[in-house]
């Protein structure tokens, strides 16, 4: 009986004990040469933007439709859980087509399987920020999920759910905060205190691992600084 007691006393003790702290790993990149990252129908470029060194990112090749694999990502990187910290710029192409907005923003949990890739990611159009359309304003972040979940689906079966108001505008740095865990992620833009969008249903669901890239989409001219990916877990 006392073995029996002391047995189910450490069950006990074992269940009531605090589970180890996660360990968070920090990568930290300038930003200001591309050899870090690997371009995935996109080119990258080192240059001075806004008085600092950064990356330029723009689409190649044909349009092939909104929020898809279209990033420069960091190699060899395990992201789950965490914090996406960055700084960036959007503004619109030349040759910009009418609809577009200056999309640039973060992919993260990029998975690469047999050639195909999947990922989550959140944006910000930054000629939305201050438009004189109300509607506009309040299209001026953005969660998506490739492949299957366009602004375009989350829109039409959820509206506004996947995207809000800030204050953003093009040519000028904007610093993004994105949390993430488990099927949660938060948008922080410039230095609110609380997030512009919370998404609770990332599609890819909350087990999901991947890398970390830079996103930009259709006629676009997003430029990129001071990377960081703190990773728990």
């Amino acid at each position: 009986m006392r073995k029996a007691r002391a047995a189910c006393l450490a069950v006990l003790l074992s269940l009531a004990a605090p589970a180890a702290p996660a360990q968070e790993h920090t990568l930290a990149l300038s930003l200001h040469e591309a050899a870090p990252l690997v371009a995935h129908n996109v080119s990258v470029a080192a240059v001075r933007y806004g008085g600092s060194d950064a990356l330029a990112v723009r689409l190649t090749g044909p349009y092939r439709g909104p929020d898809r694999d279209t990033f420069a990502f960091v190699p060899d990187l395990d992201f789950h859980d965490g914090t996406i910290e960055v700084d960036v710029a959007g503004s619109l192409l030349p040759t910009a087509l009418t609809g577009a907005r200056g999309f640039v923003g973060i992919a993260f949990r990029i998975d690469e399987r047999g050639g195909s890739f999947a990922c989550e990611g959140l944006y910000i159009r930054p000629t939305n920020g201050h438009a004189e359309d109300p509607a506009r304003r309040e299209h001026a972040t953005q969660y998506f999920s490739f492949p299957g979940y366009d602004f375009d689906r989350l829109r039409r079966e959820a509206p506004g759910r996947y995207e809000s108001a800030a204050d953003v505008a093009p040519d000028r740095w904007i610093h993004l905060r994105i949390e993430v865990a488990g099927s949660s992620a938060r948008l922080y833009v410039g230095d609110a205190a609380e997030p512009v969008l919370t998404v609770t249903d990332l599609k890819r669901g909350a087990d999901a691992h991947g890398t970390v890239g830079l996103f930009v989409d259709n006629g676009t001219d997003g430029h990129f600084r001071n990377l960081t990916v703190r990773s728990r877990g």
